[in-house]
């Protein structure tokens, strides 16, 4: 007979997506469960019937929460999944509800270089390992080590990345199994080198992307040798509007909220975008944004 596990973190129920999603759109979740940290997670997991579903969420980018919301219970990591620090073995230990943003300086300050470009990332390290996440050149699982992943059962175990097909914007591993932690593999290097070209990057990032609006990062992969930003743009979608949803006049692969738009706008833009582009440039463009949920 099983016992049940003493939790200390918070359910909530038919909680709003909208208020966690940096799209600011999405239905209700059935339930919604803040952990107080990684061994109060696990004790609600071993609680969950097996047939519940279990969807797991970050900063809440890259992520499209139709207007139906979303079943079974979202586990919310930010800001509490939250450890990190230096391993002994000289890798860095990051939990999965660690912003990329604050990795990349947590490793420039330590003096270990490679992580930068995850200062570009809008997500946690959770979202990061799930889509293989990449800025300015760089990608999430170049510098894995290994990973800490928990099943339905809340049986923890760690992977290496030989047992995960990675590529670009995708990672396929083991069913009903998810991330928890990862050990990053980098080089000594420069503090102040490493400062630099993390403010550089930002800066960057600040001056061609819709930072100060609700977006949800690049919606489209980049096509092989192409840019979805060019297309998009080359088919004279810039400032194409649907409900309250808007190309983004400053980055053509950035659909904006302008302030009243559903997730059933931000969809019928992103099909209109993709039927304009295949029919004007030939190229079907991919989704990178990940849709969940169901519609109205």
């Amino acid at each position: 007979m099983s016992h049940k596990l003493t939790t200390t973190g918070k359910l909530l129920v038919n909680e709003k997506m909208a208020k966690y999603t940096s799209w600011r759109v999405g239905g209700l979740a059935d339930e919604m469960y803040l952990p107080t940290d990684k061994q109060d997670l696990i004790n609600f997991i071993k609680n969950q019937p097996a047939d519940k579903p279990l969807f797991w969420l970050g900063l809440g980018s890259n992520l499209l929460v139709l207007d139906g919301g979303i079943r079974g219970v979202v586990i919310n990591t930010r800001g509490r999944l939250k450890e990190m620090k230096l391993a002994e073995n000289g890798s860095v230990y990051v939990e999965a509800g660690v912003p990329c943003a604050h990795v990349a300086r947590f490793c420039a300050e330590k003096g270990l270089i490679g992580a930068e470009f995850l200062a570009g990332i809008p997500g946690t390290m959770g979202g990061a390992l799930k889509m293989n996440a990449g800025a300015f050149g760089g990608e999430t699982w170049t510098i894995v080590k290994e990973v800490e992943m928990i099943n339905r059962a809340g049986e923890v175990t760690q992977r290496q990345p030989d047992q995960f097909e990675v590529s670009y914007r995708s990672v396929k591993g083991l069913d009903d199994e998810w991330f928890l932690a990862a050990q990053l593999q980098l080089v000594a290097g420069d503090i102040a080198q490493s400062q630099e070209q993390i403010k550089a990057l930002l800066e960057k990032r600040n001056l061609t992307q819709p930072t100060n609006q609700p977006t949800c990062g690049s919606v489209f992969k980049n096509p092989p040798g192409d840019y979805a930003a060019r297309l998009i743009e080359l088919s004279g979608l810039k400032g194409y509007t649907i409900g309250g949803a808007c190309v983004s006049e400053k980055h053509a692969n950035f659909i904006v909220n302008t302030g009243q738009a559903t997730a059933a706008d931000i969809e019928a833009l992103i099909d209109y975008i993709q039927a304009q582009v295949k029919a004007q440039q030939g190229v079907c463009l991919q989704t990178e944004v990940c849709k969940v949920g169901i519609t109205l």
